[in-house]
């Protein structure tokens, strides 16, 4: 029995800041003090070890007005039929959305449903779309496939209006990732006002274009890189509406947002708060009544690991957790072993029930915003901003995000960021786990569906400056 007098006799000695860096001194042998706590990101913003809470903070919303987000399941099996068997157990187990994921698109990684309108067909028989999410993910075909996904929903009679849907075009996602343009980029820019009057004509709701930032991510990018470009890509919408003649404000809540989160958790909650208060801030630039931000995160491919690989249950995790607490409204979890390959229904399940177990029993989506206030994430949030912005406004001086690509200029600056991540893991300071440091004595072997990866052509290469995708310990020469 535990004597709770013992309890009223303890003191706990008030310690404010000044004690504090006193302790740490002590602790550290007078060596550095708080200072040597100081800890650097990719764009060399300092995050300090303490912060006072930060003051007049406002919580940021989400666009969904539950407290929720879309648990979304990867449909990218080259095999469509197969991949309709994925698409069904993950609905029956829980999932509330799926992302068609079409060869050829950026985050494909090799694989990918083919692109016809017969492989669409069967991938999602037998789906009821009642409350769900439907996201696309595709490759320079995409409004084809747009078109291909409006027949379907007439000829069976689905309503759109009982599910949220996102189109998920990026045209600067796509040119990154596979070094191509299907037109040049003055006929695009002529051509999409046609394409806009057609969506608007359907009345269909949800994301039309996105700002994609997840292949500048996988290929390098640091954090306000990706923001800037995500930025730049979102206004280049903007213009192709206006070019339309469809008012901005009725246009802007067809565009959304993609990024990438990873294990890193306080960059990760930053980097979705600071695209919430970027997308604010073009939107009040263009006189527009601000309208919160849709965002759709995927958990980092680049932090992948082959070697290895369950420990990437523990970094999808801490990822999927920061999406969360970041405020994203639909939520992709990559399954561990996919540095190896297309993912069996084993991996594919733990995916998702990471999410379902954050969601079911951690009941992490009960707080809108709880990294409001918090000095540390106020602090990171405000300088991406700041770093993003200015990358943005790089990018508009070199004629816009497709220009600026075409250039190799956005290529040129990610490539450096990369360079110097992969000197941090060669030399040790920044420790992957399981690969460079600790590694297992021998790796076991690792279950993967038959199915061969598309390569990259060397042509796409030499013509095009094509952002190519890397996970961190291929930097290291470990891989599959």
């Amino acid at each position: 029995m535990l004597d709770r007098s013992i309890l009223k006799k303890v003191e706990f000695r008030s310690i404010d800041e000044d004690g504090w860096r006193a302790l740490v001194r002590e602790s550290l042998k007078g060596e550095s003090g708080a200072e040597g706590l100081v800890w650097q990101t990719d764009d060399d913003i300092s995050m300090q070890a303490l912060y006072q809470r930060a003051k007049d903070a406002t919580p940021l919303t989400r666009a969904r007005a539950t407290p929720d987000w879309s648990i979304v399941q990867r449909i990218d099996d080259t095999d469509p039929e197969r991949a309709n068997r994925q698409a069904k157990e993950d609905v029956a187990q829980g999932a509330t959305g799926l992302a068609l994921v079409f060869a050829d698109a950026p985050n494909a990684f090799g694989f990918g449903l083919p692109p016809t309108p017969e492989a669409i067909a069967k991938a999602l028989e037998g789906i009821a779309f009642h409350n769900m999410h439907l996201r696309m993910d595709a490759n320079p075909n995409s409004r084809a496939i747009v078109d291909w996904l409006t027949q379907l929903f007439t000829e069976r009679r689905i309503n759109p209006a009982r599910m949220t849907l996102s189109f998920g075009i990026s045209p600067a996602a796509t040119f990154a990732g596979s070094g191509q343009l299907r037109m040049s980029i003055e006929a695009l820019e002529a051509s999409m006002p046609q394409s806009f009057a057609g969506f608007f004509a359907m009345d269909l709701p949800g994301i039309l274009l996105e700002g994609d930032g997840r292949v500048f991510h996988n290929a390098g990018a640091s954090e306000a890189q990706e923001l800037g470009i995500i930025l730049a890509s979102a206004v280049s919408h903007l213009r192709m509406f206006e070019q339309a003649r469809q008012p901005l404000v009725y246009a802007a809540p067809h565009i959304g947002f993609s990024l990438s989160v990873d294990q890193d958790q306080f960059l990760s909650i930053a980097k979705i708060r600071a695209l919430r208060r970027l997308w604010t801030r073009v939107q009040e630039t263009c006189s527009i009544e601000p309208s919160p931000a849709t965002i759709h995160a995927e958990t980092s491919y680049r932090m992948m690991t082959a070697k290895d690989p369950e420990t990437n249950i523990l970094r999808t995790t801490i990822a999927a957790f920061s999406a969360i607490v970041g405020g994203a409204d639909t939520i992709s979890v990559l399954p561990h072993s996919i540095a190896h390959g297309l993912p069996d229904p084993a991996a594919r399940r733990l995916a998702r029930n990471t999410q379902l177990i954050l969601a079911g029993e951690s009941h992490l989506g009960l707080v809108s915003d709880p990294a409001a206030g918090s000095g540390g994430i106020e602090a990171l949030t405000a300088e991406l901003c700041e770093r993003a912005w200015e990358e943005f406004r790089r990018i508009e001086t070199e004629g816009g995000v497709l220009r600026s690509l075409m250039a190799g200029r956005i290529q040129d600056r990610i490539l450096p960021v990369r360079e110097r991540r992969r000197e941090s893991v060669q030399d040790g300071s920044k420790p992957i786990v399981g690969s460079t440091l600790y590694p297992a004595p021998e790796e076991r072997p690792v279950k993967t569906l038959p199915a061969d990866p598309k390569p990259v052509t060397h042509e796409a290469v030499v013509r095009c400056k094509p952002l190519l995708v890397q996970r961190i310990d291929e930097l290291t020469g470990g891989s599959a």
